[in-house]
């Protein structure tokens, strides 16, 4: 074999217009259309190594040994690549965040981008990056949307082919940033792929689905003018309806905290003074504060002065998912 081993990186992304629900869980095709922004310095670092000389898939994660359903979701997503590279050899993986996992940071979204690309490159798979994005989608749907670059919208599709990520504007495209104010480091007593399986016991989803397209329209229309306040109000409109479904589903899902509530008053009050800032928030207590350039500072002063707000961290946007070497 060629390339029997390849590392590979990919950043974590965050969506201006949610994911939230699927129409087929097995391939996570989505409900609605979603927009999103990669988020640059927030990474996943993963080596895949395909070798004869081991006897099954094994994954470390974070210095951790992956088993049961974990190891048994890294080994189903390799074996797509597996099959379509004709390869029955198992593989070791050895992956690693620089930011906390599984606390609604799309820790996961990086992650399965880049096992994608590194699992593609060490089979010498020739995929084309709609196709690499599509393949991501499988392990984790965000993660379609963290292979290309800048700002990238993920299309619903009708199947495995056309349900997959591309970018509309180049990370230089506009200059904001996302301070994540990190509340919570614990991973998630309901992670986001259950929590997909719910959304529609919400009776909300189903008018969160019907009116997504017009609000992603909109949030395009938004990045492409580098409209602020546009952005900022569909940006925060379309988080509080994910939430919404989430706190209505059966069992209901409360990801906030006292602190995420306190964040996301004082965001509005700020922007109400004039300051460039608006909050969106995934499947998790952390709040993403999205910042014009003369807002920065100001709005990381605020945040640090939040009680309950254990760290600050700053990402500008993010390019494209990258190999290594």
């Amino acid at each position: 074999m060629p390339n029997n081993q390849a590392t590979a990186c990919a950043y974590s992304n965050i969506a201006f217009i949610k994911y939230w629900g699927n129409r087929d869980h097995a391939l996570r095709l989505p409900a609605n259309p979603s927009l999103s922004m990669n988020l640059g310095g927030l990474f996943t670092r993963t080596t895949v190594r395909f070798s004869a000389d081991l006897t099954a898939d094994r994954a470390l994660v974070d210095d951790q040994a992956m088993q049961g359903n974990s190891l048994a979701r890294i080994s189903a997503h390799l074996d797509y690549a597996r099959r379509l590279a004709g390869s029955a050899l198992s593989a070791e993986v050895i992956s690693h965040n620089n930011f906390p996992a599984g606390a609604g940071i799309a820790s996961s979204a990086s992650a399965f981008a880049a096992l994608s690309l590194a699992a593609a490159a060490a089979l010498d798979l020739k995929l084309t990056e709609a196709e690499l994005s599509a393949y991501a989608r499988r392990g984790s749907g965000s993660a379609a949307r963290s292979v290309p670059n800048g700002f990238v919208v993920w299309h619903m599709g009708t199947d495995h082919a056309s349900s997959y990520a591309e970018s509309i504007a180049p990370a230089e495209h506009w200059q904001l940033t996302d301070l994540v104010a990190i509340i919570s480091t614990e991973h998630k007593a309901t992670g986001s792929t259950e929590g997909h399986q719910l959304a529609d016991s919400s009776p909300l989803q189903a008018a969160r689905v019907a009116t997504a397209p017009a609000r992603f329209e909109d949030c395009v229309q938004a990045v492409l003018a580098r409209d602020f306040e546009r952005l900022a109000r569909v940006v925060e409109h379309d988080s509080d309806m994910m939430h919404a479904v989430m706190q209505t589903s059966t069992p209901p899902l409360l990801y906030w905290l006292p602190p995420t509530v306190a964040i996301m008053r004082r965001v509005r009050q700020l922007r109400a003074e004039g300051v460039g800032v608006c909050y969106t928030i995934d499947a998790g207590a952390n709040v993403h504060c999205i910042c014009l350039p003369n807002a920065l500072e100001r709005v990381r002063a605020e945040l640090h002065a939040i009680s309950g707000v254990l760290e600050v961290r700053a990402a500008q946007v993010g390019g494209a998912a990258w190999l290594e070497g």
